[in-house]
């Protein structure tokens, strides 16, 4: 089904407003004057390590351990991200070197 320009229009234009909502409400919800509540700076301590421990038993649910490259690709990966990490201290710059070294190994040397 195709949609005319029109309805192509609505829905650029929904996604648009539901995006600066969402951009906006942190803000309108708790301006700069005020003191977060207790929830949310206790939400903001904990769920960085809590989402940092979900996606690494993610990354390695599915690793093969016992056959093909035993999960060295995964490992090699992981190392790095943590070197990365120590080194530069910065989350993006880590993840996307974790990121471009697995690729790597995956396409090029253990294909």
């Amino acid at each position: 089904m195709q949609m005319t320009s029109v309805q192509a229009l609505i829905t650029i234009l929904a996604i648009a407003a539901g995006t600066q909502f969402t951009r906006w409400l942190p803000f309108w919800l708790f301006p700069e004057k005020k003191d977060p509540p207790a929830v949310v700076l206790y939400l903001g301590k904990v769920l960085p390590p809590a989402m940092m421990g979900l996606l690494t038993v993610y990354c390695f649910k599915n690793v093969a351990w016992l056959s093909g490259t035993h999960g060295a690709p995964e490992l090699l990966a992981s190392a790095a991200v943590v070197g990365l990490h120590l080194w530069k201290r910065n989350v993006l710059f880590s993840i996307a070197g974790g990121t471009a070294l697995y690729m790597v190994l995956v396409q090029a040397v253990f294909a």
